[in-house]
């Protein structure tokens, strides 16, 4: 086994290769003036090039003329723990520090404990205020579908540094707000009272401890992403140099959807003197996540009860504009005093609870804090509470046991690949946070863009559904199934959308929150030049169609005939009703178009020049209508005459509706070159090219060039330019044997390479201004054998969040569609399982520094336990069953591990 021992010095790290008895390389990488992350960095992107293959490695001791004559780093943002993380990041191996080894007998068990622990753990060392800080705390997020609590440490308060908020799911509120000179309307994703604050003050001071004002020795924040625990450990001096040692403990009780947890430990470290610490429940919040939303209503809610009596206290809101209400009820306990030492003070907008004491030198005091919160939109828990919590170790227990439970289904194991195996699981995590089969049940929503950790968007549902339902459709049929029924039980309304734009059947809106209105902004910010633009991404219609495939992927996946009678079918109808009525009838061509739309592209608006917004014959969205249109007909199959008739009676569709339908899916259009080049919509051929090279040069980050070309006076409407795959999508949602046959009833005939081709094409015209870009197209990649293409761009989209690779959007809550949309890529093209077909199929594809992976499905109403390595498959199924491996069919025996080689 080989290794490296890693030793900084003030100018240069020493790096030794060795192996358990010798050194056998040695390297000194010289530097100047240390910056932490910058010059980490470069460092271990000259270990990674001289020392490519190496099992783990030891990071020696930091002197503190390190930190002297680096005046750029300190012991608190770049100490020895947070260098060893980063090493260990970049380089992709466990790294242990020197004390660490000296504490083990056997170095290769050590590295291997290490690697586990690395990738069931979010750590960070040190504290960077502002927007850094506000991407931590979205990724230290906790929560249970029900609630989400941001990653901050119990004594931060909202401001532009940090910022606590609790969420619960589909609360939301609508304000008004005057922009640009114009009165505008906005629903927003609350942030409820924070019941999160502690503070500290020591006898001999007049001051709270504070992070702006105290000292700040050390900070450590840990996420147990095994269990959902969060922990901080913080060494914190005040102006008196009293210095205190605090750690905290926190849950959001996964088996209990109305709980969280506190646990808060004072340990002086040198002074014995009277302490008092200080809870609050504040209920001055308001949302301040979001900066461009900042100059909007921030105030969604109004108190109506505080209520404060020895160890309880109450706080019950109510929504200005929606009326729902929350009630937060808190109760303390401690090891250090008894309920009548208590002092509590009811504010005008917050409780007080504070707690003097004796403390002595060394002794560590803990105090709990549980927090039930019921809200009037999860109306059995509203009306039945719970019983209180009383203890955080039973409450952490009854977590942990959920979590281990969820993680039997969903966790993806790698192996050789640390920060691959770390990030999946990241992400994982963060999709139970934003929905869990232990408490979606009860509750009519769906996933948020941002999860519940962030504003966002708004905490609104968008298209976003069609990378994440997925991820419950493979492990949470069950989930899926609520996911869907919150669209459902909104079809009235999209039904009514439909109406008032003179369409029939059901348009669903581009941004969805409470009721299922449309709730699409009408005004975008331009960062760039500060300047307020009409928005017109209403025209995404497409949303409807990613509603029908979760719909039919539901049931294809799970074989629920019962959904598909009861509701599916009715959906289903009613969003092709839409697409036909808004299907016209070309003589010309002698085709039909649909006009009036936009595609995922968002960074085409209109034509240019044009005074009205909308593109002709979007390719995604003419596609998949056929697709639909198809896909109706052997829906409709399932039922009988008198299941039909009703049907038909209730949404009001005839036999020449279904006839127009049928004839529409044979004679859609959209435009072709002479290369098989399929236009994003009709005309965009006729755009201006960008000169990439030249952008790259002049701005860098040109994610976003919409706002770089809008900023300069011009519009993306004019250029070949995109913000994500558009076209390319259709590849992601479908097989491409099934878009041949789309093709081929359309009456279109294109090459063979044709993919390859349309690959390439938009690949060189899209900036990836949305994290979810690189891996649809890291997808399509593999599929045409580009696969150095196809992993870097899916390690781009795995670290996307991580990362914060956007600049910033990370502080708004996590990207659940990428999270979902990397979990379901790694199964579905390098693990090959494909659940489209009648019969689990899997062609398996691992990249090459894998030699396995090991998960769960569940398919077709049985549940498989996969283990697909580079030249066998192992399977476990519930039920004897068929699957196809390599394009051969195997018989599987009931609980029988079967395996297949090739």
């Amino acid at each position: 086994m080989n290794f490296l021992s890693l030793t900084l010095t003030p100018n240069a790290l020493h790096v030794q290769a060795k192996d358990q008895q010798h050194s056998l390389l040695e390297q000194t990488l010289a530097f100047s003036d240390f910056k932490f992350p910058q010059t980490g960095e470069v460092l271990a992107a000259q270990i990674k090039e001289q020392f490519p293959t190496v099992a783990g490695a030891i990071f020696n001791a930091i002197t503190p003329e390190f930190y002297t004559e680096n005046k750029q780093v300190s012991s608190l943002n770049a100490s020895l723990e947070n260098l060893t993380k980063q090493f260990s990041e970049l380089l992709n191996i466990p790294i242990l520090t020197a004390s660490q080894v000296s504490q083990e007998t056997d170095l290769a068990a050590a590295f291997k404990k290490k690697a586990d622990y690395l990738t069931w753990n979010l750590d960070y060392f040190g504290y960077t205020p502002g927007k850094e800080e506000y991407s931590v705390e979205s990724l230290l997020t906790i929560g249970n579908g029900f609630m989400g609590l941001r990653g901050t440490i119990p004594e931060m308060t909202l401001s532009k540094d940090h910022y606590p908020a609790t969420y619960i799911a589909g609360l939301y509120n609508e304000e008004t707000s005057e922009v640009a000179g114009q009165i505008v309307e906005n629903e927003d994703f609350v942030n409820t009272p924070n019941n999160q604050y502690f503070s500290i003050q020591v006898a001999g001071t007049d001051e709270w401890l504070h992070l702006e004002t105290a000292t700040l020795h050390y900070l450590h924040r840990n996420l147990d992403l095994k269990t959902g625990l969060f922990t901080s450990h913080m060494i914190i001096e005040d102006s008196q140099q009293h210095q205190l040692k605090i750690t905290a403990r926190k849950i959001v009780n996964m088996a209990q959807m109305n709980h969280y947890s506190i646990s808060y430990s004072i340990q002086p470290l040198n002074f014995s003197k009277k302490i008092t610490v200080k809870t609050t429940t504040d209920g001055s919040v308001y949302n301040y996540n979001v900066e461009r939303y900042r100059n909007l209503t921030a105030k969604h809610f109004h108190i109506t009860q505080l209520l404060a009596e020895k160890n309880k206290s109450m706080i019950e809101i109510e929504t200005n504009q929606s009326k729902i209400n929350v009630r937060q009820i808190a109760t303390i306990t401690g090891d250090f005093f008894d309920t009548a030492a208590i002092k509590n003070t009811i504010c005008k907008e917050s409780i007080e609870q504070t707690i003097p004491f004796t403390a002595k030198e060394n002794n560590i005091y803990t105090l709990e804090k549980h927090v039930q919160v019921t809200a009037s939109i999860a109306e059995q828990s509203w009306e039945n509470p719970p019983s209180l919590a009383t203890s955080f170790d039973r409450e952490f227990a009854e977590s942990k046991s959920a979590w281990e439970t969820l993680w039997k289904k969903s966790d993806i194991q790698i192996s050789e690949d640390l920060m691959s195996q770390k990030l999946l699981r990241i992400h994982a995590y963060h999709l139970l946070v934003s929905a869990s089969p232990f408490n979606n049940k009860d509750l009519d929503v769906s996933v948020t863009a941002r999860g519940l950790h962030g504003e966002a968007y708004r905490g609104h549902i968008f298209w976003d559904e069609i990378f994440i339902l997925p991820f419950y459709i493979l492990h949470f049929p069950e989930t899926a199934k609520q996911l869907l029924m919150y669209r459902y039980n909104r079809l009235g309304k999209a039904k009514e959308n439909a109406r008032d734009n003179h369409y029939e059947g059901a348009m669903y809106p581009w941004q969805s929150g409470l009721d299922g209105s449309e709730d699409t902004q009408k005004l975008h910010l331009n960062p760039l030049n500060g300047e307020w633009g009409e928005d017109h991404s209403v025209l995404q219609r497409h949303v409807s169609l990613a509603i029908a495939y979760n719909v039919w992927m539901y049931w294809n996946n799970s074989g629920d005939d019962r959904f598909i009678k009861e509701y599916g079918a009715e959906m289903l109808l009613e969003i092709a009703n839409f697409w036909r009525s808004a299907a016209t009838w070309d003589e010309t061509t002698q085709r039909y178009s649909i006009a009036n739309v936009m595609g995922p592209d968002e960074f085409h608006e209109a034509y240019p020049n044009s005074t009205e917004s909308g593109l002709k014959n979007n390719a995604y969205t003419n596609l998949m209508i056929v697709w639909l249109f198809e896909e109706l007909e052997n829906i409709l199959s399932l039922l009988n005459t008198q299941e039909k008739t009703e049907l038909f009676t209730k949404t009001g569709i005839t036999q020449e509706i279904l006839k127009q339908m049928n004839d529409i899916r044979k004679r859609l259009s959209i435009e072709v070159n002479d290369e098989g080049i399929i236009a994003q919509y009709e005309g965009y051929f006729d755009l201006k090219e960008i000169d990439w090279e030249q952008a790259k040069e002049k701005y860098g980050n040109i994610y976003r060039m919409d706002r770089i070309l809008k900023a300069e006076g011009q519009s993306p409407d004019d250029y070949k330019v995109s913000k994500q795959a558009d076209t390319l999508m259709l590849f992601y949602n479908l097989n491409k044997e099934k878009i041949d046959e789309i093709l081929e009833e359309l009456g279109y005939d294109l090459p063979e390479d044709y993919l390859e081709k349309n690959l390439l094409y938009y690949l060189n015209r899209t900036s990836h201004g949305s994290t979810l870009s690189r891996i649809v197209h890291a997808q399509l990649a593999e599929e045409v054998a580009f696969h150095d293409l196809s992993w870097k761009l899916y390690q781009e989209a795995l670290y996307s969040d991580y990362q914060d690779i956007q600049g910033g959007t990370t502080a708004e809550g996590i990207h659940t569609g990428v999270m979902a949309a990397t979990i379901y890529v790694t199964l579905t093209t390098y693990a090959g399982i494909d659940i489209k077909k009648k019969h689990l199929t899997i062609q398996p594809n691992l990249p090459k520094n894998w030699t396995d992976m090991t998960f769960n499905i569940d398919h077709k109403g049985i549940h498989y336990q996969l283990a697909v390595g580079k030249h066998s498959v192992q399977i476990l199924a519930s039920q004897d069953t068929m699957v196809i491996v390599k394009n051969q069919s195997y018989q599987l025996t009931a609980h029988k591990e079967t395996t297949i080689n090739y």
